[in-house]
């Protein structure tokens, strides 16, 4: 079993927390890699994509609620994300409560053109936004420093992310359990535990996953408010896709992630879809702009509007997607296998 080292650090101001594990206590054989944990979610998608669509969207809307604003939040993690880095280079790791106690966070030579090439927006909207976070108090700025004010932690503490997060890890390590690729069991508070031992590794590893996800998508759909809304669409037929069957049967209809989509987009076809007043009460996107984003994927082809006024998905944009969904499950591969590593040897 791997132990906890703590150090005290007069450089850090305080305690510095350390994993430790002698090189002779790990079995490299046991030790998942990319690949595997990526062929058993495409393979498992059945069993995992509601869930996925689920702790997506939950993460989705806690980008747009603290500020009513993708791309402030979006400003905000990429800030933090770069101090997590520094932590990791200097392989100094903050549990969550030490990470939280503190009264700011600090990030050198911090430039709008980096962050415009971080996360792929004009400068002029970097600039506009973070002009915006300053006058909130979120953010202040010293020359090329900028300094992360204690008045916006609770702002982007994922205290329920962490859970959602730990739930779905636990999902996985079951498909890797019953299909003896792991032998320990895990439970989602013990993962729930090491995240937070390990917070500012393991939240590094976590903003890599989603910052690309959502840069990403934001390049396909044009806007953040958009993909938000496509994004609610499709949680919503998955989780009414799923409610006809059986789970003991499911399994054999739609085994993979190929296969679960088209499904999903032929059943969407014989289903309700959801209204604009719907997705404006979930996501708090104001209904108009909930409406004129849905025009927009209506003219783009992702979604259909039927008799009821109530929007569905269509297929034409599959081939469209792929290339990217296909990058983000590569991400989430290497989230989960160093997560999953991280639990297995703790």
């Amino acid at each position: 079993m791997g132990h906890y080292l703590i150090d005290s650090c007069p450089f850090w101001g305080q305690t510095r927390l350390f994993l430790t594990m002698s090189i002779g206590q790990i079995d490299f054989s046991k030790v998942l890699d990319d690949d595997q944990i990526y062929d058993h979610v495409i393979n498992n998608y059945d069993l995992l994509g509601k869930d996925w669509m689920a702790h997506q969207w939950n993460w989705l809307n806690n980008v747009y609620w603290p500020f009513r604003d993708h791309y402030k939040y979006l400003i905000l993690i990429s800030l933090i994300e770069k101090t997590l880095q520094f932590y990791d280079q200097m392989k100094v790791v903050y549990s969550y409560d030490q990470y939280y106690s503190k009264s700011c966070l600090q990030i050198d030579k911090f430039s709008v053109s980096e962050l415009c090439e971080k996360l792929n927006l004009p400068k002029e909207t970097i600039r506009r936004k973070v002009i915006e976070l300053e006058e909130l108090g979120v953010i202040k700025r010293q020359n090329k420093k900028i300094i992360i004010d204690r008045s916006a932690f609770n702002l982007v503490k994922p205290e329920n992310q962490v859970k959602f997060t730990s739930r779905y890890v636990l999902l996985i390590s079951q498909i890797l359990n019953k299909e003896k690729i792991i032998s320990r069991k895990l439970d989602s508070k013990n993962i729930e535990i090491i995240i937070k031992k390990n917070f500012t590794l393991c939240w590094r590893w976590y903003f890599r996953m989603q910052i690309p996800m959502i840069i990403g998508y934001n390049k396909m759909f044009k806007d953040l408010a958009t993909f938000h809304v496509w994004a609610t669409v499709c949680m919503n037929k998955a989780f009414n896709f799923s409610k006809p069957f059986d789970k003991n049967n499911i399994h054999t209809l739609t085994p993979d992630y190929v296969r679960f989509n088209n499904n999903l987009i032929q059943a969407d076809k014989k289903k309700n879809g959801v209204s604009a007043m719907s997705i404006s009460d979930m996501t708090g996107i104001p209904r108009a702009t909930v409406i004129r984003k849905c025009k927009y994927l209506l003219d783009e082809g992702f979604l259909n509007l039927d008799m009821k006024k109530q929007y569905g998905l269509t297929g034409s944009n599959i081939n469209k997607l792929s290339p990217l969904q296909k990058e983000v499950f590569k991400n989430k591969a290497k989230f989960l296998r160093k997560l999953l590593n991280l639990c297995l040897i703790s």
